[in-house]
């Protein structure tokens, strides 16, 4: 823990202690810009999407883009960087917050359930142009979703710890295949199936795959 220096004084260590109003205005608007630049690379591509038409989708000009990311291909770095992040993170705390490994599964195909319902604009952008971004920053994004995996991996190996490594890793991209691709076709068309009819669907087709005999 970060220790306040006791000769400062109390008004400008509790100042450093908290971001201010600015700082948390320029961070508000960088995660907007995330936000939007997943919905424009998702309907018309990352070649197909302008800095100007980034800034004008959060009420900015094209060159204020610049003040939050260096390059339009700095955006698309920070949003898959960024979501790859989050996933590990993510599954790595639902894996030691669980009692055992059935319910460390539960949870890890809820959790991926919930992402795969709310990003699907980023799900479609990964699959579309991870070749846009730069070498390092594709290498960096599939060490992630390695790691990721191998979460996956782990606890469906601890649950049925006769199936091989290959077999495994089949059973876990394989669910991931379902999972991500499921809420993005299930709102094609006229008949839009509502997430909460799509999520119960979901996970009980992720278990039957990962856990059948």
């Amino acid at each position: 823990m970060t220790q306040l220096d006791p000769a400062a004084p109390p008004e400008l260590s509790l100042e450093h202690s908290r971001p201010t109003q600015r700082s948390q205005a320029k961070a508000d608007r960088r995660a907007a810009l995330l936000e939007a630049a997943a919905g424009l690379f998702a309907e018309r591509g990352f070649n197909g999407v302008s800095i100007e038409d980034l800034g004008s989708a959060v009420g900015i000009s094209g060159p204020a883009v610049y003040r939050h990311f260096p390059s339009k291909q700095a955006v698309l770095e920070a949003l898959l960087v960024g979501v790859s992040e989050g996933l590990l993170s993510g599954g790595q705390q639902v894996e030691d917050a669980a009692a055992d490994a059935a319910s460390a599964l539960h949870s890890l195909i809820g959790f991926h359930v919930d992402f795969a319902l709310s990003e699907p604009d980023t799900i479609r952008v990964q699959d579309r142009d991870l070749d846009a971004l730069t070498d390092a920053a594709r290498r960096e994004v599939r060490r992630l979703q390695r790691r990721y995996v191998e979460v996956w991996i782990r606890v469906l190996g601890e649950l049925h710890p006769a199936l091989t490594e290959d077999e495994l890793r089949v059973r876990v991209q394989g669910t991931f295949g379902l999972l991500n691709s499921t809420p993005h076709t299930a709102r094609i068309g006229a008949a839009q199936v509502a997430p909460d009819a799509v999520r119960p669907v979901l996970e009980r087709m992720a278990w039957s795959a990962l856990t059948s005999p």
